[in-house]
Parts: C-alpha cells; structure tokens; sequence
C-alpha cells in the first residue's frame, strides 16, 4: 500500500499552476492513500475543493474535513471566500470519517486531524492526516495536540488486521518532543500501550529527509532555515510479514514540474506491506470515480 503526505501550501503564490504539478507528481507516484494538508475550499461560493479536483482527476474516493477556525488563513488573503482544511484521498471507499479539532495555538488557525475509515480489499485501513500548529515556539502546544491525536487514533483504530497509519505535517523536528511522544521515546505515550513508529527511521534513517526545505524558492524566501522533515507517517508497529510493515520511504514533490514547484513542502512517499494485489491500471481511467467530499 502507497501511503503520501503532503502540505499543499493552500491557495498561495500561483496557485493554478501549482494545482496542475501537485497532480503531475500524485499521477506518477499512484498513491493508494493521501493525506493532505492546506487544502483549499471554494464551493461555498460556486467554486470547487481541492481535494475534490484531484480525487475526480485521479480516480479517487476523498474526504475532508474544514478548520473551525479559517480566520487565520483567510486574513493573509484578505478576504473569507476560501476555506481550508485537511483531506484524504483514497483508492478504496471512505466507509467512515470523523474530524477532530486539535487545541489551539495562539491564533494560528484553526488546526484540526481528519480520520477515514477505508475500505480496502478484506480489511478496514484506519488512515489518519493532521496539521499541528507552526510557531517556532509552539512546542507545548504541539505537545497538546499530539495528546489529542494520540487518544483520537486509540479510540478510532479498530479490531482488524491493519495498524492505524497516521500522516501529517508536524511543524516539529524528528528529535523534538511532541513527535517522540506518539512514539514513546524517552517518554510516556500519550496513551499508554499506544505507540507509532516513523516509518522514515524504519525505512531510510540516513537519506536526505528535508520536506521543509531551503532550495525550495517559497521555502527560501520566507525562511532562514535551517532545512529540516517535519511531514511524517507514523505506523503502528507490525509484524514484519505482516500488514502494515514498512517497505519503504522517500521524498517527492522536492523539484520543479515544468517550472513549477508544486508547493512549499515535499511529500513523504512510503510503501507499507499489504495483503491485496494492486492492479497495474488503477490510474488507467478505469479506476472508480472521486466521491464528494463529507
């Protein structure tokens, strides 16, 4: 199973163009499951979502779920039109979805997790996305959130045979508190028993890792660095044959499509051991047909 995360950095800079290479890069990469974060919404004023145009040009079921507090976001705007929000996109049914609203930060916009419940080929996928707040100094609060989605995970996981899978953008170094917590390291987890492992660390804990980074020019021109991954996938442990185990991680989205960087982040790409066959031509066209967002 082909599980990404991705910040698309909602509607900043030239942002048609840019929606047209965050679908070149999820095209050649054929995902099975996407999280999304910034995730822009226009359909309260006869526009469309995001998520919704890429799901339908993809093939692909998706869900989404809007902050409650957009205010933030729609300020640097200068106006209320569009929404934001974090999405999943899915090659299998969303059977069920529900939306958390993380504790807040010192006005910074309304962070929220988004849980899907998908219908993959003999088994329920607990899939997972959030976006935790992004102040330098905002670790405790990152802590909090991270409590949050921790207990959310715990009571929405299931009785089946696939660990939950939980992406997102952090906002926080892999060696800083609130991402040690969810995988119990050197700490109490949030919720005792519970843990998730970074896939990245399993996979490839030397290779270059930097989702935030400073070649990117929206990165540059806003940032004094220094770069650092703060986009992950967290598992919960499996065995190594079985569900869920982790094959393998990298990074895309990291360059230009024809000119264009396709957002402000990399994705994380990671391959988790699955039972069912994925057929060769589910982006072929013939794959099923996006379902409207919830």
């Amino acid at each position: 199973m082909r599980v990404v995360t991705w910040n698309l950095w909602w509607r900043y800079g030239p942002w048609e163009a840019r929606r047209t290479a965050i679908l070149a890069v999820l095209r050649e990469l054929r995902p099975d499951v996407v999280g999304l974060q910034e995730v822009w919404d226009t359909r309260d004023t006869g526009g469309e979502n995001l998520a919704g145009w890429l799901a339908g040009e993809l093939g692909m079921h998706w869900t989404w779920g809007a902050s409650h507090d957009p205010g933030f976001w729609q300020r640097r705007l200068g106006g209320p039109a569009v929404g934001i929000g974090n999405a999943v996109l899915s090659r299998w049914p969303v059977a069920e979805r529900a939306v958390l609203p993380l504790p807040p930060g010192d006005g910074d916009g309304g962070r929220l997790a988004v849980y899907a419940g998908l219908d993959a080929p003999g088994h329920r996928v607990p899939f997972f996305t959030a976006h935790l707040s992004s102040a330098p100094a905002a670790s405790a609060v990152r802590c909090q959130q991270v409590t949050a989605l921790a207990e959310f995970v715990a009571r929405r996981r299931g009785t089946g045979p696939f660990p939950p899978v939980v992406t997102g953008d952090f906002n926080a170094r892999p060696d800083s508190d609130e991402v040690r917590l969810l995988g119990g390291h050197r700490t109490a987890p949030p919720v005792p028993g519970h843990v998730l492992v970074d896939a990245w660390d399993v996979a490839e804990p030397g290779a270059p890792s930097a989702t935030w980074d400073l070649r990117n020019p929206y990165v540059a021109g806003t940032s004094s660095g220094p770069s650092a991954r703060v986009d992950y996938v967290f598992v919960a442990p499996a065995g190594r044959d079985g569900p869920g185990h982790v094959r393998g991680a990298r990074r895309a989205g990291d360059g230009p499509v024809d000119g264009v960087w396709p957002t402000d982040h990399a994705a994380v790409v990671v391959d988790l051991s699955d039972e069912p066959a994925v057929p060769a031509d589910r982006f072929s066209g013939r794959g099923r047909p996006g379902t409207p967002g919830s």
